[in-house]
């Protein structure tokens, strides 16, 4: 068997392999012969049937297997040989010609062919205990428990029916009956019945709910709204629309008091258990910023000391992912690119470099677990399969199945996993300094496209 390079070009090898016929012919006669003793033909004793004559009628689909096997472990062998890591599978071309093939099956002819392979480049990691980074700390203050609590008694705010002929106000709750029309017909999703609008919450279409102010349990009233022009319904987005309303009844929110019986209506001890209960859900909320803000930071660092050219086939598969998700976000958001202050190309080639920064990142955390011995443990992805199941109340076996039977569903978990384990083993060597911040600071927004 003779292997030449023909192509060494960044990333991208090429190399030409011819193997002799005479050892195709050897390997297809082992294959024979392993046969010999499993076939069963009529006229021969098992295990006694010549090797000539299983070629007559096993040659072709012998010598195909065989041809199949010897690429395969070639290419196996180049890339093993050279230490290579591959960044997508081998591009194989065989003869196409339909004599050449027939020659080759027949074994009257070597086996000519070339293989394409586009590598993962070598990566030299930096020293990481150079790393300094600041992590972002906020405490959680008696304020922001008050404010917890203040909407958590909102939303258990009791009503009570108003008088009879009393008219709604804002905070009023009005228990509505509705039919919706567009140009005088009835659009889907434009009816209802038994409806709570609590006038002033802004969770129906703008306008709709002022108009509700001053009517009365029995009254009937025409709602005139425009549907925003971002609207999910496509098909309702920035139509005017008429509702012909009627108001069922009128409740007015009664007071709350925030006391130890309030905790005990929601299933807590006291009021010092809701307001730890609370503090402790604040907390999490912000150890979750601070690490989401920590791990960009640490991330931004090892794409300063790693630059080096991404594999092109990786990011382009990237970049499909990433430009199917905002393609169909703002297809969902009714938006186009000049919305979002830019157009189709610089949107390209922005989420272009985005893929390859990801790419790049990947592949350097990796190095960093495998030279680490950094893995994910069975039991840390049952872990992350129960917590799966659990999101899918009455569902939980039918979640399981899935992840048993699908080997991919459950890599989608191990990523995941395995690049937290090393941003903790990475922050453990880093310089890291506490900041003390606030919750306003810590939960400012940043452009976090890249991360």
């Amino acid at each position: 068997m003779q292997v030449t390079e023909t192509l060494s070009d960044g990333l991208k090898r090429e190399y030409s392999v011819v193997v002799p016929a005479a050892e195709l012919e050897a390997k297809v006669n082992t294959r024979l012969d392993e046969l010999k003793d499993r076939v069963r033909i009529n006229g021969f004793r098992p295990g006694k049937v010549p090797v000539s004559h299983l070629k007559r009628v096993y040659g072709r689909s012998a010598m195909a297997e065989v041809i199949e096997a010897t690429v395969r472990d070639t290419n196996n062998q180049i890339v093993t040989d050279r230490g290579y890591k591959l960044a997508a599978d081998p591009k194989v071309t065989l003869p196409e010609d339909k004599d050449a093939v027939e020659k080759l099956i027949n074994g009257g002819s070597d086996l000519s062919y070339t293989v394409g392979l586009e590598i993962v480049p070598e990566i030299k990691l930096a020293d990481f205990k150079s790393i300094k980074l600041t992590k972002p700390v906020a405490e959680v203050t008696d304020a922001e428990v008050d404010e917890g609590i203040a909407r958590i008694a909102e939303q258990n705010r009791p009503y009570a029916p108003k008088a009879e002929g009393a008219k709604a106000e804002t905070g009023d709750r009005v228990n509505v009956a509705f039919v919706g029309t567009i140009d005088g017909t009835p659009f889907e999703g434009g009816t209802g019945d038994d409806i709570a609008v609590q006038i002033g919450s802004n969770t129906f279409i703008p306008g709709f709910e002022e108009q509700l102010i001053g009517i009365a349990a029995g009254e009937k009233r025409t709602v005139k709204a425009t549907f925003p022009v971002q609207y999910a319904n496509e098909a309702l987005a920035g139509k005017a629309a008429e509702f012909a309303v009627t108001a069922k009844s009128i409740d007015a929110p009664g007071e709350v008091k925030v006391d130890d019986e309030f905790a005990k209506s929601l299933g807590l001890e006291s009021l010092d258990k809701l307001r730890e209960a609370v503090k402790d859900r604040i907390g999490r909320d912000q150890q979750a910023m601070t690490r989401q803000k920590v791990k960009r930071a640490l991330l931004d660092e090892l794409d300063k000391l790693h630059q080096f050219d991404s594999p092109p086939s990786m990011v382009e598969e990237e970049f499909k992912r990433v430009w199917t998700s905002v393609t169909e976000e703002l297809k969902n958001e009714n938006k186009t690119f000049a919305d979002e202050n830019t157009t189709e190309e610089k949107a390209r080639e922005e989420y272009q470099a985005i893929a390859a920064r990801r790419v790049r990142l990947g592949l350097v955390l990796a190095e960093i677990g495998e030279k680490n011995k950094i893995t994910v443990t069975d039991d840390e992805l049952s872990r992350a399969v129960a917590e799966r199941a659990r999101q899918f109340a009455g569902q939980e076996q039918r979640v399981w199945d899935y992840f048993r039977q699908n080997p991919e569903a459950v890599a989608s978990l191990r990523a995941p996993i395995f690049e937290e384990k090393v941003v903790d083993f990475m922050l453990e060597l880093a310089d890291v300094t506490e900041k003390k911040v606030s919750r306003e600071e810590l939960f400012k927004e940043d452009d976090d496209k890249a991360a």
